[in-house]
């Protein structure tokens, strides 16, 4: 019984900082999606609000934010 009482604590501790962990983790994905919100080009022509490009891993990304659904959505979503 002491042993399960034991591990019973350690579990509690263990989701405890889990739970920590991820909070940290989405308060930092939140202000990543800002900062990459805010530098946006919004001066484009077109249905898209706002346009960025990047450079990661020797290739280019070109990527476009949509304030609605386009006409037509790609099969394959990231």
């Amino acid at each position: 019984m002491f042993e399960f009482a034991v591990f019973w604590d350690w579990m509690g501790f263990a989701v405890r900082w889990l739970h920590v962990i991820t909070a940290i983790a989405w308060i930092g994905w939140s202000f990543y999606f800002i900062t990459l919100d805010l530098g946006l080009n919004r001066n484009i022509p077109g249905p898209a609000d706002g346009e960025e490009w990047q450079v990661h891993g020797g290739g280019f990304y070109h990527l476009q934010k949509y304030l609605v659904a386009p006409g037509r959505m790609p099969d394959h979503l990231t």
